[in-house]
């Protein structure tokens, strides 16, 4: 693992390395927490490549980067893993010198063999750039589920890059602007959609994408890989079950290589648990597993993560989400660097802050719920052409809103937003589904001067992002649809980057066997009725996991990874929300409407309303404009 970042100039044949190095030791500063084992640069004519390294695969300094191949003509800046490497470098071996170890040395001399079909071959987690001297390009490349983040601003004279942006967005010529189009799409989706990243004409590169920079200035982009879910194999259960556990164990096993310290993120959640199982058989030792949980027991998963811990006889280490978990917040938004609201970036970074005291390496259990429809929203999808006929569906919400004043279950808060969703399509009522702020919401929120500001930026297509998804897949069965809508979107731009950032801000690095490319090629090609079975979610996996796990673990309803962020803000954070939301700073940027926002708070606070995510939103925003912004 490392953090990566190069720039190349336009209009400049020779760089000195007296002018640069200023600005390649302030970039590689920034980067320090990704890489804090290493770090190296080089200047070759008209640019500069430069590395963080963390060291998990040979810890020698021969895995020293940037790398560069027999004739120096070609040099590597790498960040992730390729779990196949070794298999690679046997073919290449023949024709190749290797001076280490590492799979980042296997990537230059693929790409000098195959050039950019080199990424056809990769099995893993990557961002890499490779200047080709010879040439006089540069080539940037990101895996296949974007694991790896890149960011990256050009103009007609540099292009610069990094793994994250806060390397380089205080550079001279990189402006610093708001993207305001990007921050309404953030209210609508809780993260920013690719390739915006907040900040203006500042992008992040897609994944499945690689960009290929000439010395002129010329750039182009392109998509390399996607999954097809059109193509099925039509096998029998068993068939499946032994199919699925097969890849399954082959991508655990992959991940479980480590030259340093290595274990597992156990949530208690069935994911997670088989990830344990199965890399508990193939080690044939104690793990290392971690566990967090709130105080709160309606929202902990402490005790089902126990539970698989113990028949496992994992070494087991549990951890409490602290009462201050929101002072650090504003930590959490600088190292974020882009808008994200999604709450569990709270627990997830107290956990990866407590796992680095022990390990270097985790596996988690990301990936899951995508490839076997292990959301509640899916089963919600199932049942959309009958909920769609349900009558009076107002009056079913407004005695639902009383019921809900009158018992506080968080449930009945779900089923009043569900019942007012807009039932047009499915497309639309999906749209509306996983946003908790839909534009009927948000146009009351916003404030006379903000929507003057979207409508000058807009284009006429405002918040289409997963619409505009809907129409290359429409030949699919409904469940297939939303399955390639999520992994195209809820898991790179959302679960992925929550794992990223706060993994690599403590220098620890997150493995996900779920999110192997070729095991999910082979979900794909599942049938829908073998991953969600009569509203039985995840139904071949569960199969599988009732040989491996406690009956609490595999038939327990679905509880996620949040924080209470309803009891906190009706509670002991309830000062601290009209603090944040209600600063006189932050309504200056006329954003919001106070009034129309004050009663989003007061109705959360006297149970008329479950308005948490809304509130929580525009704490983050807030955050983020004042981190970035001083706003």
């Amino acid at each position: 693992m490392c953090g990566i970042a190069g720039k190349i100039y336009f209009q400049q044949k020779e760089l000195t390395r007296e002018r640069e190095l200023p600005l390649i030791q302030k970039t590689l500063e920034k980067l320090y927490h990704r890489g804090p084992d290493d770090s190296g640069y080089i200047i070759d004519k008209n640019i500069w490549l430069g590395a963080t390294r963390l060291a998990i695969i040979d810890l020698s300094p021969s895995g020293h980067q940037p790398m560069k191949n027999e004739d120096d003509s070609l040099f590597l800046v790498f960040n992730g893993e390729i779990y196949n490497y070794k298999e690679l470098k046997r073919k290449l071996r023949k024709r190749h010198k290797f001076i280490s170890q590492t799979d980042s040395e296997v990537v230059l001399h693929l790409y000098e063999e195959n050039g950019i079909d080199c990424l056809k071959f990769l099995r893993g987690m990557f961002t890499f750039a490779i200047w080709d001297s010879k040439r006089s390009h540069l080539f940037l490349a990101r895996d296949r589920l974007g694991k790896k983040p890149l960011k990256y601003y050009y103009n007609d004279k540099f292009l610069i890059f990094a793994s994250e942006l806060k390397a380089f967005i205080d550079h001279p010529g990189v402006p610093k602007e708001i993207d305001w189009a990007a921050v309404d799409e953030f209210i609508a989706y809780q993260y920013v959609p690719p390739p915006k990243t907040g900040f203006m004409n500042i992008w992040k590169l897609p994944p499945a994408h690689f960009m290929m920079v000439n010395a002129d200035g010329r750039l182009k982009t392109h998509k390399y890989w996607d999954l097809d879910f059109g193509s099925k194999l039509h096998l029998a259960e068993p068939d499946w079950k032994e199919n699925i556990l097969s890849k399954l164990t082959e991508s655990i096993k992959l991940r479980l290589k480590s030259d340093v310290p290595l274990g597992i993120h156990l949530s208690g959640g069935i994911d997670s648990s088989i990830i344990t199982a199965l890399a508990s058989k193939i080690s044939g030792k104690p793990l290392n597993t971690f566990s967090i949980g709130f105080t709160e027991s309606d929202y902990s998963e402490l005790p089902y993560a126990r539970s698989v811990a113990e028949r496992y006889k994992t070494k087991h280490h549990e951890f409490i989400v602290k009462e201050d978990v929101l002072e650090q917040l504003p930590q959490l938004i600088y190292q974020y660097e882009e808008p994200i609201a999604d709450p569990s970036i709270l627990p997830t970074w107290e956990l990866m802050k407590q796992t680095k005291q022990f390990v270097k390496v985790v596996l988690n259990g990301d990936g899951g719920d995508e490839n076997f429809a292990g959301y509640p929203r899916y089963k919600i999808m199932q049942i959309f052409n009958f909920l769609k006929l349900l009558p009076f569906k107002n009056k079913f919400s407004n005695f639902a809103s009383k019921l809900y004043q009158l018992t506080k279950k968080r449930d009945l808060g779900f089923i009043i937003r569900l019942l007012m969703l807009n039932y047009t399509n499915h497309i639309t009522f999906y749209q509306d589904l996983v946003s908790f702020i839909d534009g009927d919401i948000r146009a009351r929120l916003y404030n006379y001067e903000f929507k003057k500001i979207l409508k000058r930026v807009q284009d006429d297509n405002v918040n289409t992002y997963l619409i505009d998804k809907f129409k290359t897949i429409e030949n699919l069965d409904i469940l297939d649809q939303i399955l390639s809508i999520d992994i195209n979107t809820y898991l790179p731009n959302v679960l992925l980057v929550k794992a990223d950032i706060a993994s690599m801000a403590h220098s620890l690095e997150i493995r996900s066997p779920f999110v192997d490319h070729e095991f999910m090629e082979l979900t794909s090609k599942m049938p829908s009725r073998f991953k969600l079975c009569k509203l039985q979610s995840k139904f071949i996996l569960k199969k599988i996991a009732a040989y491996n796990l406690p009956s609490q673990s595999v038939n327990r309803r679905k509880q996620g990874f949040l924080p209470p962020l309803e009891h906190w803000f009706r509670g002991q954070y309830y000062d601290y929300v009209k603090s944040i939301i209600l600063d006189k700073q932050f309504l200056s940027a006329e954003i919001l409407n106070k009034k129309a926002i004050k009663n989003i708070i007061e109705d959360h606070k006297n149970f008329r309303a479950n308005n948490a995510y809304i509130i929580w939103t525009f704490i983050c925003l807030r955050h983020w404009l004042k981190t970035w912004f001083n706003l």
